[in-house]
């Protein structure tokens, strides 16, 4: 077994991440529907003295919902406060920290869809009405007591927002979903990162990271580093196509972005004749979790349109078939 990664290794990475995370509108590439709304609501805020709205980012992981909270609260000049639908287990964690909120301050709740629902009823009053009722003892003893709470932000982030429930959905003012970058975006992302990592690449590794980059800049940016991580290894002083090409090669990703999970799903589909098949199915066959293949592996593999969902279940399409090397004419031969 290999070891575990100690706090100073967690801490450098962490440390690499916050370096490359864009700190103001201006230095965040791509998304320019969101930017433009959210530089809009965020400049009218200032001039009439305002709190932000309540702000939902809806979008699959990696897209920069995150990096957003933290560009708003330094648009604003304010400070952000991160925490997790699963990590807010009790009424008192919520209370806890929308009590020391100051005004205007934000609260991130990040995968907010999965909010224990008695958490999120708290929050009803908490956004509208700025205002928590905790009830005290229980009994004929229990009281009920209005804890005022300062004006403050909610920034919900969510990969599920369809499993958002109605009236909290609503209490949202301002509802932005981010999504998928095209390919000039991701060059750009990755020329940056490299230039903030003191790394030089040249344009061909830039169009190889950035085609493999499923559209994410978290995937652009972890691609980034292993490539340099290989050219310092090679001895190589500039990231290029032979350093490149070699480390897509040790990871196994393709020259469409596909890992071997995304492959042992189409392949998976293809030994059942192609489909539908049920998702249980597939994730059983692929040794992943149901909720994995939904919101990490089959996007992309939608995007590319190498699979569709069907009422019955997940189906390769021909260019799916196509990609792994297999014809798609009803007989399913492989290419001589």
């Amino acid at each position: 077994m290999g070891e575990q990664p100690t706090f100073a290794d967690l801490n450098r990475r962490a440390d690499i991440d916050a370096q490359l995370r864009p700190r103001s509108l201006d230095q965040f590439v791509g998304q320019e529907r969101v930017r433009n709304n959210l530089s809009i609501a965020i400049e009218a805020t200032k001039k009439r003295g305002e709190t932000l709205d309540h702000v939902l980012l809806s979008g699959l992981p990696g897209l920069g919902k995150t990096t957003l909270a933290h560009v708003i609260a330094q648009e604003l000049g304010v400070e952000v406060r991160i925490t997790s639908g699963p990590a807010l287990e009790r009424t008192g964690d919520l209370v806890g920290m929308l009590s020391t909120l100051k005004r205007g301050d934000i609260l991130f709740i990040d995968e907010v869809h999965r909010l224990p629902r008695v958490l999120e009823e708290y929050l009803y009053s908490a956004m509208e009405d700025y205002a928590i009722d905790l009830v005290l003892d229980q009994g004929p003893a229990a009281r009920s007591v209005r804890l005022t709470l300062e004006r403050f932000t909610l920034i919900g982030a969510t990969t599920r927002e369809g499993l958002l429930s109605g009236p909290f959905r609503s209490r949202f003012g301002l509802l932005e979903k981010l999504d998928l970058y095209p390919h000039a975006d991701l060059v750009r992302i990755v020329e940056r990162s490299a230039a903030l990592l003191d790394s030089r690449i040249d344009a061909a590794a830039l169009e190889l990271v950035a085609s493999r980059a499923r559209g994410t800049p978290r995937v652009a940016n972890r691609l980034l580093r292993r490539l340099r991580d290989l050219a310092l290894v090679r001895g190589r002083d500039v990231i290029d196509s032979p350093v490149a090409r070699e480390a897509f090669a040790h990871l196994a990703i393709d020259d469409r972005g596909l890992e071997e999970t995304d492959r042992r799903i189409l392949r998976c589909l293809e030994r059942l004749g192609g489909g539908p098949t049920g998702l249980k199915t597939v994730a059983a066959a692929v040794g992943e979790e149901e909720d994995t293949l939904e919101s990490v592996y089959e996007p992309y593999l939608l995007s590319l349109g190498f699979l569709e969902r069907t009422p019955r279940g997940r189906k390769i399409t021909p260019a799916g078939l196509g990609h792994l090397g297999i014809k798609s004419d009803g007989a399913n031969a492989r290419f001589p």
